[in-house]
């Protein structure tokens, strides 16, 4: 292995997977990033990275949101969760949308090796307890195509509409007009298949680790 990215927002997990990671492969350079901003400018300057080892909780996520971002625009990049999450159904739905392996944080580091060989000779890796889970529904699944389709863009603003944030709050923190947040949304809806904003965060959340369906927050 001759690039690895690690993407989480705690950096002593990031200094200790760093660790673990260098013992493994130590020819092996490792770039890292602890949000998604960064993690999306990290991969765009190393699309041929070996793997990513992504954490499902930073800061700028929404559950499988980043995940299913990264296998539409980079489909040829091995992407592995490293997550707090345990549940094995939240790991069955990571492979469903892309993830190449699920490795919860607890795990020692002789599984973490056989996980990361597994996984770079092309074979996807659980734990045991999710393997016979079925699939995710075919609405998550319809989902995760749609939103597949955004631009990293169109697909940011999407995310910013979701935590409630208006056209005119997008357009200051993303340094564009408020026309171009509009032209964005209208673009983002038709893609979509839907007639509002309401509808297209009813799609997003279907993606969220607890699949809520409820837009009363917003």
């Amino acid at each position: 292995m001759n690039e690895l990215l690690i993407a989480d927002d705690h950096p002593l997990f990031r200094e200790a997977l760093r660790g673990l990671v260098t013992k493994l492969y130590p020819s092996a350079t490792i770039y890292e990033a602890n949000t998604i901003s960064s993690l999306y400018a990290l991969v765009e300057d190393r699309p041929n990275a070996d793997l990513l080892l992504l954490d499902l909780t930073m800061p700028g996520a929404a559950g499988y949101s980043a995940l299913v971002h990264l296998r539409a625009q980079h489909p040829l990049l091995p992407i592995v969760i490293i997550s707090a999450h345990e549940d094995p159904v939240l790991m069955r739905r990571a492979i469903d949308h892309g993830a190449m392996g699920f490795i919860p944080k607890s795990a020692d580091s002789q599984t973490l090796s056989v996980a990361l060989q597994q996984i770079l000779l092309g074979d996807t890796w659980l734990p045991e307890e999710a393997l016979a889970l079925p699939p995710i529904s075919p609405d998550e699944k319809k989902a995760a195509q749609l939103l597949s389709e955004l631009t990293p863009q169109q697909f940011r603003v999407l995310q910013m509409v979701s935590t409630g944030q208006l056209n005119k709050q997008i357009a200051h923190e993303l340094g564009v007009s408020e026309a171009t947040i509009k032209t964005h949304m209208t673009a983002i809806l038709r893609k979509l298949g839907v007639n509002n904003r309401t509808q297209a965060v009813l799609i997003a959340n279907q993606l969220l680790l607890q699949n809520q369906t409820d837009t009363g927050q917003f």
